[in-house]
């Protein structure tokens, strides 16, 4: 009887949250801050978890673009707003990754003044090269290297760009001397990587996968420690390169003190849509690999990834003003 009666209480003093977890629904539009400018990688995916959120948590969910300040922009907006579940940030490894290396003076807090929802994606990054270069391995890049008097050239689309640092982590542990050629995008670099102009670069694979398939690039490896799902021939850097990984992620956060049961309704409504067949269809199409999980776990992955990134910025002497 007593087991009982304890286990009745139990459910009671439980039920609440519980119950708080399923029943939270916006009562009004929400806003999803996107801190670049539509069009870009993170505007579509955005836009493809917007309508399907909007569905099942029974508000509209807008898009709305806040480009510049390498994300600070969007990042301050929703970092000063309410608490209430209505304002959430898609965020890039920049957010609170990679800009407390790479800015002095940021205008918020990285980790205090939001709250992680969940992981979106990650997008591997293809290491690339023209059609006849020399090597068509990443041994063979990194022998080629070791052996020009000046080393290699490459390039990227812009100073601190995921491509520029996946670059540099990969010449800082394979011990190469590099030059890096930054571009205003990732177009103009890929061209001049075909022109033959710079020995290679590496960027997103959803870019530069249809022009190694059209023959316009060659690929020598993947960034990721497995082999990616989009081009499963294609080998990982890390077995020539022990220990080299990398994979820009994407992510949901909420202002910092956004109630729990609040976080868990947005949370579970993600991971449902990440799993749903045309969402997952559309992340293969577009090259790229759903996440999904707990905040918790979200945490712990950008915690990882800041230390990871800190040493590799602070070697490469990479700065943003």
């Amino acid at each position: 009887m007593q087991r009982r009666t304890f286990l009745a209480a139990a459910a009671v003093l439980a039920a609440p949250g519980m119950a708080a977890a399923q029943q939270w629904a916006p009562t009004r539009p929400m806003r999803l801050v996107v801190p670049f400018a539509p069009g870009g990688a993170a505007d579509t995916v955005g836009r493809l978890l917007a309508e399907p959120l909007g569905i099942a948590l029974g508000q509209p969910v807008t898009i709305e673009n806040r480009p510049g300040g390498g994300t600070t922009i969007g990042a301050v907006n929703v970092a000063r707003s309410a608490p209430d579940g209505l304002t959430l940030l898609y965020a890039t490894p920049n957010v609170q990754i990679l800009n407390p290396h790479l800015m002095r003076n940021l205008a918020y807090d990285p980790q205090a003044d939001f709250t992680p929802v969940i992981a979106i994606l990650r997008a591997p990054k293809l290491l690339v090269v023209r059609p006849d270069f020399p090597a068509n391995d990443v041994a063979g890049l990194i022998a080629l290297g070791k052996s020009k008097p000046d080393g290699l050239t490459f390039a990227s689309a812009g100073v601190a760009s995921s491509g520029h640092l996946a670059a540099e982590m990969f010449g800082q542990m394979a011990g190469l001397e590099m030059l890096h050629v930054p571009f205003r995008g990732t177009a103009p670099a890929t061209q001049e990587i075909v022109a033959g102009r710079i020995d290679f670069m590496m960027d997103n694979i959803a870019t530069l996968l249809p022009l190694v398939r059209d023959g316009q690039l060659k690929a020598l490896g993947v960034s990721t420690a497995e082999p990616a799902v989009a081009a499963p021939e294609l080998p990982p850097i890390g077995r020539t390169l022990p220990g080299f990984h990398d994979a820009s992620f994407n992510y949901i956060l909420a202002p910092a003190r956004t109630p729990p049961e609040i976080i868990a309704r947005l949370n579970t409504a993600l991971n449902e849509i990440l799993d749903s067949p045309p969402l997952v269809s559309r992340f293969a199409n577009l090259g790229i690999e759903k996440l999904g999980g707990t905040p918790e776990a979200l945490a712990a992955m950008v915690r990882e990834e800041h230390d990871r990134w800190g040493p590799v910025i602070e070697r490469g002497g990479i700065r943003i003003q």
